[in-house]
């Protein structure tokens, strides 16, 4: 409530409508709490909440709610992150090569909607700056939570040659990485989405899975997971399941950002024209239809991140009996600030008890 009430309105206020810009403050921020242990210690007394640990596709999670990848691509403030009671964190997405992204504006709020769009085009210092990152952060003593690594193609690398990027990008930072995701499904990048194509998905799960076993040699495999689209029709989906399943994938995040306006507040229908991925509020009802269908097709096999409009406790819980076995929040941090991953968590709690 401090948040919503106080922070995000001054925020909001201070960045003269470039959300970017708040963006890009409140990173600063979190990368100066992260090389500070008294104040890590104080965000983790305020936010941290301790929740029964779960284990999915072999790693053990200390609570089910994760931060999506998008906000701290570079993996800058993981200390922070991590303070602040998230179970697991994502990076990225993260390219094989360092990548300015699509021009600025590039990222919109939606206030009545509590949703965003953004066009920013995978921005990010390319998959060897990430591994520098990832190897001082281990060198420091690491996380203790998960780490997932978002990747995906290159601007630059034309659709011919994607499977190699991606393989490029994985074998540069396998060794920081406890899952890893191959994202094929964002809005941003020019033929990506082109990937989930059954055929175009097998060829690079298939060199993907084969780089792993290479990498890992005699020790266990790490997790490689897929992110399909929310706007994928049902039969699409089926046919991503079915590769998922053929490479032995070791699950599956649902969903990207959508392209579609669905559930736009009429206060917000100037900025809803603007071109880019829609996340938020707006994606709950999709992200949760998605979760559900591919754990009906599964039989619940295949273990799922369900991501995409969680505003509130209740639909992260509604995710979890969709059939999701964890979930990611970024939008909802925007609109309701940290102390939403703590009501989650203690939400997640209070209904274990009670099952």
């Amino acid at each position: 409530m401090l948040y919503e009430a106080i922070a995000r309105p001054v925020l909001f206020r201070l960045d003269r409508g470039d959300p970017e810009a708040a963006h890009d403050r409140t990173m600063a921020w979190l990368v100066r709490a992260s090389r500070r242990p008294h104040l890590l210690e104080l965000l983790r007394s305020v936010y941290a909440v301790e929740v029964p640990p779960t284990t999915v596709f072999g790693l053990s999670f200390p609570s089910l709610v994760g931060l999506a990848p998008g906000l701290d691509k570079d993996g800058l403030a993981l200390p922070a992150w991590q303070a602040l009671g998230f179970g697991f964190l994502e990076v990225g997405t993260v390219t094989r090569f360092d990548q300015p992204g699509n021009p600025k504006r590039r990222l919109f709020r939606l206030p009545a909607s509590e949703a965003v769009i953004n066009r920013m085009g995978f921005v990010n210092r390319g998959a060897e700056a990430l591994a520098r990152q990832l190897a001082g952060l281990q060198a420091a003593g690491g996380l203790r939570v998960p780490l997932g690594i978002s990747i995906g193609k290159s601007a630059v690398t034309p659709i011919s040659e994607a499977v190699e990027d991606y393989v490029a990008s994985l074998r540069l930072l396998y060794g920081y990485g406890d899952y890893f995701v191959v994202n094929v499904s964002s809005p941003n990048t020019a033929g990506l989405r082109s990937l989930q194509g059954r055929d175009e998905l097998s060829d690079l799960l298939a060199q993907l899975r084969a780089e792993i076993a290479t990498l890992a040699g005699c020790a266990v495999a790490k997790p490689l997971l897929v992110k399909v689209a929310p706007d994928l029709s049902d039969g699409a989906v089926a046919d991503a399941i079915e590769v998922c399943l053929k490479h032995e994938i070791a699950g599956i995040v649902a969903t990207n950002t959508t392209i579609r306006r669905d559930g736009i507040d009429p206060r917000d229908a100037g900025q809803a024209v603007e071109a880019g991925g829609l996340s938020g509020r707006p994606l709950a009802r999709r992200a949760r239809a998605v979760v559900a269908f591919i754990h009906r097709e599964t039989g619940g096999r295949l273990p799922i991140i369900g991501v995409g409009g969680i505003a509130a406790p209740s639909d992260a819980l509604r995710l979890l009996d969709a059939g999701a076995s964890l979930v990611q929040i970024l939008t909802g941090l925007i609109y309701h600030g940290p102390a939403l991953v703590r009501r989650i968590n203690r939400a997640v709690r209070a209904a274990a008890r009670s099952g």
